[in-house]
């Protein structure tokens, strides 16, 4: 059942996930700054306020966020997901196939956990970021957190594993049936056309602590 704290609660959650504040969101997505301020959530008479569909429409434009992230970040903000602890591997394990079971998410012994921040789905796990080929985006040593069953859009920010075991952090271009094209986050690195038989699993950045 939605409740009112639920929805305001998956708004936070989506400016978090985008380090914004709720009125940092307001203005991206091109609303009055105090669109989301706590003031706003009741009115005088203390009955609660509902955001507008339209208010919605325009934060899922103004951050790619699809229904399906957004209702996922309302059973988040129902189960109290904020602060859970994800599995997170170096793009060198991410690589390896023994770090996941059959559906693909990583699993098993030796494997760091991170707290995150923010809320994230059963899916989410986190990869640490090693040389300088996601530069200027993503620096040594900054932890992307991924969620492999997030909707992807043109122009998302992604991890790709490969069948051969290379793994990718790229942008979004194209996607296909047949293949996907990746552009690269740094000018220095090739843009990349990948056959989605090649592909054994992709998954979208929500979240990199920078």
């Amino acid at each position: 059942m939605l409740s009112h704290e639920r929805i305001w609660a998956a708004i936070d959650a989506l400016a978090e996930r985008h380090a914004l504040s709720a009125s940092g969101l307001a203005r991206k997505a091109g609303l009055d700054s105090t669109a989301f301020n706590k003031s706003k959530r009741t009115s005088a008479d203390g009955r609660p306020r509902w955001p507008s569909t339209e208010s919605l429409a325009k934060i899922f434009d103004a951050t790619g966020a699809s229904i399906e992230d957004f209702m996922r970040l309302l059973a988040s903000s129902r189960d109290d997901r904020r602060g859970v602890s994800v599995p997170l591997l170096g793009f060198a394990q991410a690589g390896m196939g023994g770090f996941f079971v059959d559906a693909g998410f990583p699993e098993g012994q030796g494997l760091d956990l991170v707290d995150l921040p923010v809320a994230a789905s059963a899916s989410a796990f986190a990869v640490k970021v090693s040389g300088d080929s996601m530069l200027p985006l993503y620096r040594e040593g900054d932890v992307l957190v991924v969620e492999r069953d997030a909707t992807i859009r043109r122009g998302d920010r992604v991890v790709v594993k490969t069948l051969d075991g290379e793994v990718m952090a790229k942008i979004m271009e194209k996607r296909t049936a047949a293949r996907i094209e990746l552009r690269s986050l740094n000018l220095e690195h090739p843009d990349r056309v990948i056959d989605s038989s090649r592909i054994e699993w992709i998954a979208r950045i929500v979240w990199a602590s920078q």
